[in-house]
């Protein structure tokens, strides 16, 4: 088995913008290194200051070096049929696959990271950085963060290893070896014990602050997801280097899942979560009788001398509710303002002819009114209850005017008096998810509440 230990240089972090300004590739046969390979390349961009600062490497050094495809068949040569190892191999590796697939080529090299490589025959060192490593274990650097430099020393690195511990390199080798997308600094047995459930999960550094806050069906599975496959934003690259921990919290329902999410990010704002902006709504629901007497719905932008039924925070979302008003209230699409033409035209028989005139607009109207008091009611205070963790346990959310403002889980083998509901921040951005799963409750999981009879507290009876 032959190794091709790989180091480049780059303009910057994003291999579908950047280009690659410097490559060396050392072959490893096992024993010893036998051929080596280095040159600068043309990145058909400049280069920005801070990696010349960085690296040494500026524009004028590579005007005259070659392009990728110039050298790429050598570089393929030495490739080919070969492990491909790096220290952060994802980020070389990438790289190098988005320069061949430009050209026609695609990269399945089995890969090694010398990072996760080096946790495992190596624990306990304070910081696996190729500096870091290199200096405990008395490897010299001829040239850090130069390609050959760096090369050389990735090569020496991987050869302690895989001399000291030629069983561990063999593990990670392993076609059945599950565990090869895993972040560099992230043990397999925390993946292992990661649930398949519904819930969130907040990763966490190496100093144990939380960096990522996310939701997921699957928690497993979402967790592998994030790692999987090309990370071709920096963003994403720099979240797999930096996570070393994750915790989760099960939440039953995909429902609360999203709920929670949005209170955690909220609280916390984790550096690598988008900030959740403040939601704005641009969009209104109106409603009028038309020239028969029927009431008809209008979504557009909301206008300052008129009170909408509804707000929206994009006509997508407007169009959605409205489709799912039509459905659950067997109301006319033509009417709602979701088609133009008559529902008979386009063969939908969900319709009862109210577009034609072949209903009364008496009766239509009560249907209308029906979907109405559904919105009004949803502006007042509701408590939803919904599937728990467990067989035995059941959640409980309260809304007021959509906004969740209280939430707890109730055992069910225990008496009503020893339950209370947690009481949160009521952020704007939980409505989005409230309207979102609305429709799908039944009667018997959603209570409409006049009013509660006390100001909020820090912990609110389940009884009101």
């Amino acid at each position: 088995m032959e190794f091709a230990i790989v180091d480049i240089e780059t303009t910057g972090g994003d291999s579908r913008s950047g280009g690659i300004t410097e490559i060396a590739v050392l072959i490893h046969n096992g024993e010893e290194i036998t051929e080596t390979f280095q040159t600068l390349l043309n990145p058909r961009q400049s280069i920005p200051a801070y990696i010349t600062g960085l690296t040494g490497i500026d524009s004028e050094m590579v005007r005259n070096a070659p392009y990728f495809e110039e050298v790429a068949d050598k570089i393929w040569g030495l490739l080919e049929g070969r492990v491909f190892v790096a220290h952060q191999v994802n980020f070389d590796f990438g790289f190098l696959k988005t320069a061949f697939s430009s050209l026609g080529k695609d990269l399945t090299n089995a890969k090694l990271c010398t990072v996760r490589l080096a946790r495992k025959v190596f624990p306990g060192l304070s910081s696996y950085s190729l500096g870091r490593v290199c200096e405990a274990k008395k490897i010299p650097i001829e040239a850090r963060h130069r390609a050959m430099g760096d090369a050389k020393a990735t090569a020496i690195l991987f050869d302690q290893m895989l001399k000291f511990q030629p069983e561990t390199v063999r593990g990670f080798l392993k076609s059945k070896n599950s565990f090869r997308f895993l972040p560099p600094n992230f043990p397999s047995h925390k993946y292992s014990d990661l649930p398949k459930s519904c819930g969130v999960y907040y990763m966490l550094d190496s100093h144990g602050k939380v960096i990522y806050v996310g939701k997921a069906i699957n928690i497993q599975e979402r967790f592998r997801s994030h790692f999987s496959g090309n990370l071709y934003y920096p963003q994403k690259q720099e979240l797999k280097a930096a996570v070393a921990d994750i915790r989760w919290e099960l939440t039953g329902s995909e429902f609360m899942a999203l709920l929670l999410e949005t209170l955690e990010i909220k609280r916390i704002w984790p550096k690598y979560n988008q900030a959740i902006k403040k939601p704005k709504a641009l969009w209104g629901l109106y409603s009028y009788l038309d020239g028969n007497g029927y009431t008809r719905f209008q979504l557009a932008r909301l206008k300052k001398n008129l009170q909408p039924i509804e707000t929206f925070f994009s006509q997508e979302e407007g169009r959605g509710f409205l489709k799912e008003a039509t459905e659950s209230f067997k109301l006319c699409q033509r009417l709602s303002g979701l088609r133009s033409v008559t529902c008979r035209s386009v063969m939908d028989e969900s319709c009862e002819g109210a577009c034609e005139g072949n209903i009364p607009s008496k009766k239509y109207n009560e249907k209308v009114q029906n979907f109405l008091k559904s919105i009004q009611d949803r502006k007042g205070v509701i408590k939803i209850e919904l599937e728990g963790r467990n067989e035995n346990e059941k959640a409980v959310c309260v809304f007021e005017k959509g906004i969740l403002t209280h939430y707890g889980f109730k055992n069910l083998n225990e008496e009503d008096d020893s339950f209370a509901l947690k009481s949160v921040t009521p952020y704007p951005e939980t409505a989005y998810v409230f309207r979102q799963f609305f429709h799908q409750f039944s009667l018997e999981q959603v209570e409409i509440i006049d009013r509660i009879e006390q100001k909020p507290r820090e912990v609110l009876p389940l009884g009101f």
